[in-house]
């Protein structure tokens, strides 16, 4: 055995390496020795000793003993490329991260001496390196391959003491991709077996040492702190280490270090001295100011509308904007297609839009996912409603088969004690109306809350009488046509549910080797992620083959051994069979491509009851499918003792047979991926079950057609590679679920009463029959068999339908499909499908296929597929983890008990309950602040870019919420400057006489205009909400708002002022009016708010609210000017140079005389036309235009505005100069020690050649900012000396 000399000091990273590469290979793992190697081994610590059989070599140093160890784990990389990739990392550890590590966290150790200033770059240049580290992290879980190599291990350890000691929460934060694999690794078994449990740095500071307590602590255990220290130093600086006679440079270096060090030991006596003096009470510091929260008080029957005659309060609270306005839009029937028309099948010229929607299931709560759909469709959706368009969004709610069952399942148990059995099946399908009478609407009330304008009356429920009729009818047709058949195949099976259920509802749950997993019916947990090979005999000889499997119990059920027809190890054993070691059943060694001749001995087992390539290769080669499982998860139609046997319990009881017949060869680690039922955490089996099929090769053909010849899009086209993969691979899709809540099959098994009649297997699809009823199915079965119906019996299938068949009919099915209906003429085919990319194949893939099979006609014309919500750190949401936000939280704000006490209510495992508490505290340390429903949904809007993923951060939308607060200010501001007699112009138009600036600010709204109607049309929202952000922030309230201040300040002065004040205030009612209608269907509430207060353009016409009322266009609003966006453009880079000089020379509240020396007279033209604006926006005295050749006033301090125009702002008597150039002076003297520094360190003989490029660089790089800074100095400092 090999034996590997390491440190026992907890903190030595460089024995922690092979520790850990150590437990990735458990067969050889070598002896462990606390203690320095024997002097006869000339080897450091850490050192690995190979014993005689491997050469008697001594490996010495972390890099070289992890890399022979993590090669006989297989963990250094599967080929050269890994291999390549993992040395790099290595290299990557070595010289970039561990000597900054040191350098951060040594001084807290206690270990080095360093001043604070060094230590600090130290700590920037760490977190520069994990930047790099984070981008290469993004897009992976691991450093090199899908699982943990010694690239992970090396990386990890030199990050370990940072992570342990230095990196605070704000640091992690910004760290997310490294924080998350260092947790996702340091968690792994064989990290956890050497490191124990980790805990995170909360705050940085020194670090008390550690004692090593083992039992057999040496002498050398006192010393390792030191050791620890000298070698990672030593790995800081390999120049130092066994190196050759140290240069004069070296030595001086080393002096300034020691001289460093009692510097260091002196500072750290005075901070002790201060902890043991008695401390004064510190002053409390005040209190954050809390958001305000204002309620709305005015009696307001439901359906009336708001009081909006009372004053605004002084700020924005979402409770009191988001108050009864629901109520009064719903039954004001704003929501209906027939809102302002005598009919929905009156012919518009505007067009119809219709979209229904993904119907969320009826035991679901709504989720940030169901947020982030509902926020996009009905933003959608008001935006063709407010176009003018026929608009209908259709609600809906999915019966749910296998969740909605297990609800009520858990209910009747807990609450009396019985099962669905104990009550029989019509009984049970009672009680789940009676659950969802009482409990199924509660989605529909939340989605309200997020302000959505569905069709209420319209709502429909996949069980209801009109869309059971529509899903029997859609069965009956495609089983009369033959589209869906009876076959016996491979299913996902759930032993827990006793049913069969589709590839969404299996989670996969990756492992990266032996795990232990609970499993439902399992006292103690069940161990996957192993790789056992067995031997089978070949029979009439003494020869063996030897195979591998990760379910050992399925060997029961083998029928053959597969190998490569090609493989030259096995071309001797063609017509040989193996022998079954637990019965009498010969295995033919067969001959397939599919085995892969790499991968273990090249001999497969092949169990084609269990295992869908094993299916595929029994039904090449004509092998016996024996099935050896129940629907229980018990063992049938194997030999004892394993018969009656549960599962997982055969699977130790099938390992230790092997293991007595001498036939067991070995176990290893195997990463795999085990399919995990996610409503029952069952174990899913594959197995071999009679169920109906729809036939899906024609139809995806169809589906994939429409979308290569343009009839259907997708948006955006990167989802099109996956819908043509899976449409044209397409395999046929079992719909037959062993349920009791769902839609019943309405098909039926015949029985003959005849003896010309032969009787029937399950299997025949000659005997199942499809009927609207029992009597018309009795008709069809007559028929078919040429008998009276007297002499037929029928039995309906007891199975219900996949959940899916309904939806997949549901654009249609909700108008009352296949009965001809106003709403089915008028609103069939949709316009557009919305919903998130996850669900492509599994719904609108089979809308689309059944679709145009049933009506052939495209369900609808574009589909557009938002991307999936996962957390601040880009984590799936997922309720162990505590990152599952119930929006409502968002919208009301929920303290941190709050939402640990929702994690005690929920059915979690307490230890993942703790985990997700920890998640909690640690993303909403005080709760979630009360954002409100038009900052969630902004906020939602404008995360999604057309991608695959959105990282949801609480902080934006409370950003959002202050945008909120904004234009609450703004309008109630505005409407102050407007006054009660303010009476707007019929019509929005220019006047003719209109300022710089409103020309400017109705350009800019203009703009706004374009760009949010083009956002819509391209589904491009983070576009629509950037554009109306800007609008309303930065340019309306930052430059406009204030710009015209004086206009009103001086209304009353002469009529000329009077004038320019009204033509001001119609500009600013135009901005609000507009501004407020491009919002409103993004944020409907406040907009709502907002604009019940202004006045109106024509009283007796205009619609009653903000969202009937016709949305900007292009065509009315057509005043952008390029020409005055430039000048404006120019006007205010003006306004942020002087600016920028009145803070460099502190000038707050004084205001001073500013010269601009323009470079022509055009530009002398312009800044006379923009001089009001960048007076008042710039805080300048007086704005005083000067040509080329005009002098410009001593005293005056510089910057270059633009290649036209230099700001000279005047100085002279507004400051004291003599103080201001002794400041200036100090800042010289320091830059220029800084400068001398640097010259020194470049001007070295050997510095091109010792110090690595990416420093010389960044030395450069100071050396050229500093020079800039002097010149900075010397030029303000000459300035002043003018005015001396």
């Amino acid at each position: 055995m090999a034996s590997l000399y390491v440190s026992p000091h907890p903190d030595d990273f460089r024995s922690l390496l092979p520790l850990i590469a150590a437990e990735f290979c458990p067969s050889t793992r070598p002896q462990i020795i606390n203690e320095d190697p024997p002097p006869s081994l000339n080897a450091r610590r850490p050192a690995l000793a190979l014993p005689a059989g491997e050469g008697e070599a001594v490996l010495s140093g972390a890099s070289a003993v992890s890399w022979y160890l993590a090669c006989q784990g297989t963990k250094a990389g599967v080929d050269a490329k890994q291999q390549s990739q993992v040395w790099q990392w290595l290299s990557f550890a070595d010289n970039e991260v561990t000597p900054v590590s040191c350098a951060v966290v040594f001084p807290l150790m206690g270990v080095m001496g360093m001043d604070k200033k060094l230590q600090q770059s130290s700590r920037a240049e760490l977190l520069r390196v994990l930047k790099v580290l984070d981008q290469a992290l993004e897009p992976r879980t691991f450093l090199v391959g899908e699982s943990v190599t010694l690239a992970d291990m090396a990386v990890v350890t030199s990050v370990l003491l940072p992570f342990k000691y230095a990196l605070e929460p704000p640091d992690r934060k910004v760290l997310t991709n490294v924080t998350r694999w260092f947790t996702t690794c340091v968690n792994q078994p064989q990290f956890l077996k050497v490191l124990g449990k980790f805990s995170l740095c909360e705050k940085m500071g020194p670090v008390t040492p550690k004692t090593n307590t083992a039992a057999n602590a040496t002498a050398a255990d006192a010393t390792a702190a030191d050791a620890t220290a000298a070698d990672a130093t030593a790995a800081a600086d390999p120049a130092t280490a066994n190196g050759p006679p140290k240069t004069e440079a070296q030595l001086k270096k080393e002096a300034k270090k020691r001289e460093k060090l009692e510097k260091f030991q002196q500072k750290k006596d005075m901070e002790q001295k201060k902890k043991q003096q008695p401390q004064t009470e510190k002053k409390a510091k005040p209190e954050k100011k809390e958001l305000g929260v204002i309620t709305y008080d005015v009696s307001t029957s439901p359906g009336e509308k708001k009081d909006v005659v009372c004053p605004l309060p002084d700020s924005y609270s979402p409770q009191y904007v988001e108050a009864a306005w629901y109520p009064w839009w719903e039954k004001q029937g704003f929501f209906k297609p027939e809102y302002g028309r005598k009919s929905i099948s009156e012919s518009n010229p505007r067009g119809v839009f219709m979209m229904c929607i993904p119907p969320p299931n009826v035991t679901g709560s709504l989720h940030l996912g169901h947020a982030l759909t509902n926020a996009i469709q009905d933003s959608l959706t008001r935006w063709h409603r407010m176009r003018g368009e026929t608009t209908l969004w259709n609600p809906g709610c999915d019966h749910a088969g296998i969740a909605t069952q297990v609800v009520v399942e858990k209910k009747l148990m807990r609450e009396r004690g019985m099962s669905r059995h104990d009550l029989g099946r019509e009984k049970f399908i009672q009680e789940v109306w009676k659950w969802k009478n009482e409990k199924g609407d509660r989605i529909y009330h939340q989605l309200k809350k997020l302000g959505s304008t569905l069709d209420w009356d319209r709502a429909c429920f996949t069980m209801d009488p009109k869309l059971s009729y529509s899903v029997q009818e859609a069965f009956i047709r495609m089983h009369e046509e033959g589209v869906i058949y009876r076959s016996k195949r491979l299913v996902n099976w759930s032993c827990t549910l006793n049913s069969a259920i589709s590839d969404i509802e299996v989670d996969k749950k990756e492992l990266t080797g032996r795990t232990l997993l609970p499993v439902p019916g399992y006292k103690e947990k069940v161990e996957f992620g192993v790789l056992v090979s067995f031997a089978y005999k070949i029979d009439g000889s003494d020869e063996e083959v030897t195979v591998a499997t990760t379910r050992i119990e399925t060997m029961l059920g083998d029928t053959a051994v597969a190998v490569h027809p090609t493989d030259p190890r096995y071309q001797h054993l063609k017509g040989k069979t193996a022998l079954h070691p637990f019965c009498d059943r010969k295995m033919p060694i067969v001959f397939d491509d599919f085995v892969d001749t790499s991968f273990g001995t090249g001999a497969v087992k092949i169990t084609p009851a269990h295992d869908p390539n094993d299916y595929d290769v029994g039904v090449r080669h004509n092998l016996a499918f024996i099935n050896i499982l129940d629907e229980n998860g018990l063992l049938i139609n194997v030999p004892p003792p394993f018969l009656g046997m549960k599962r997982f319990e055969a699977r130790k009881a099938v390992l230790q047979a092997l293991k007595d017949r001498g036939q067991f060869k070995e176990i290893k680690d195997n990463p795999m991926v085990v399919p995990v039922c996610s409503r029952s955490k069952d174990i899913v089996e594959p197995l071999l079950k009679p169920q109906w099929y729809v036939s899906c090769a024609d139809m995806g053909k169809q589906a994939a057609d429409a979308v290569r010849e343009g009839q259907l899009k997708i948006i955006p086209d990167h989802h099109l590679k996956t819908w043509f993969n899976w449409m044209d691979n397409i395999r046929d899709w079992c719909i037959s679920r062993q349920l009791w809540w769902g839609h019943q099959i309405p098909a039926y098994f015949i029985t003959v009463d005849d003896p010309s009649a032969k009787p029937g297997e399950d299997m025949d699809g000659h005997y199942w029959v499809s009927g609207r009823s029992e009597e018309e199915a009795r008709e069809k079965a007559a028929k078919r068999f040429n008998v009276s119906a007297d002499k037929i019996a029928l039995r309906q299938d007891e199975d219900v339908l996949d959940t899916w068949f309904s939806s997949g009919i549901f654009p249609f099915s909700i108008f009352g499909w296949p009965n001809e209906t106003q709403d089915l003429n008028v609103f069939y085919p949709g316009t557009l499908l919305e919903t998130g990319h996850d669900i492509l194949f599994f719904w609108v893939a089979r809308m689309v296929m059944m679709g145009l099979k049933l009506t052939g006609k495209l369900p609808f014309k574009e589909v557009y597929l938002h991307a999936v919500v996962r957390d601040a750190h880009g984590r799936k949401m997922s309720k162990s983890l505590g990152n599952v936000i119930d929006p409502l939280d968002v919208i009301t704000g929920i303290s941190l008990e709050g939402l640990h006490a929702q994690l005690k209510d929920s059915n979690l495992d307490p230890v993942e309950a703790e985990k997700a508490m920890q998640g909690q505290k640690s993303d909403y340390p005080s709760g979630i602040p009360e954002c409100g429903t038009d900052a969630l949904r902004f906020a939602l809007c404008a995360y999604t870019s057309q991608g695959r993923d959105i990282n949801l951060d609480v902080n934006r939308i409370l950003g959002y919420r202050h945008f909120c607060n904004k234009l609450w200010n703004a309008v109630k501001f505005s409407m102050k400057t407007l006054g009660d007699n303010f009476v707007p112009s019929e019509n929005a138009q220019l006047c003719g006489e209109e300022s710089v600036v409103d020309r400017w600010i109705l350009s800019r709204l203009s703009a706004a205009v374009g760009l949010c109607d083009g956002g819509f049309k391209a589904y491009d929202f983070p576009a629509i909400t950037t554009a109306i952000y800007n609008f309303w922030l930065y340019e309306l309230c930052d430059v406009y708002l204030e710009s015209v201040k004086p206009v009103f300040s001086k209304a009353e002065e002469d009529a000329g002022s009077q004038r320019r004040a009204a033509v001001c205030r119609q500009t600013l009612y135009t901005c609000l009016d507009v501004g407020l209608r491009l919002l409103s269907p993004v944020m409907p509430f406040v907009t709502e708010e907002l604009y019940q207060r202004l006045p109106r353009r024509q009283p007796q016409h205009d619609p009653p609210s903000v969202s009937v009322t016709p949305y900007p266009e292009s065509e009315e609003f057509c005043w952008h000017s390029e020409e005055v966006d430039r000048d404006m453009e120019f006007a205010m880079a003006v306004v942020k140079t002087i600016r920028s000089l009145r803070a460099d020379y502190n000038l707050t509240k004084t205001r001073a005389d500013c010269f601009l020396q323009c470079i022509d007279q055009a530009t002398v033209s312009l800044v006379q036309k923009c001089s009001l604006q960048i007076q008042t926006l710039s805080y300048s005295q007086a704005v005083i235009p000067l040509t080329a050749n005009e002098p410009v006033p001593a005293g005056c301090a510089v910057a270059i505005a633009s290649d036209r125009c230099t700001v000279n702002l005047m100085l002279k008597g507004l400051i004291d100069v003599e103080k201001e150039v002794a400041k200036l002076m100090t800042k010289k003297g320091d830059l220029e020690k800084q400068m001398e520094k640097l010259r020194e360190k470049i001007a070295k003989s050997d510095y091109k050649e010792k110090v690595p490029v990416k420093v010389q660089e960044q030395d450069a790089e100071k050396q050229r900012q500093s020079q800039v800074e002097l010149e900075k100095v010397n030029e303000a400092m000459d300035n002043f000396r003018k005015m001396m």
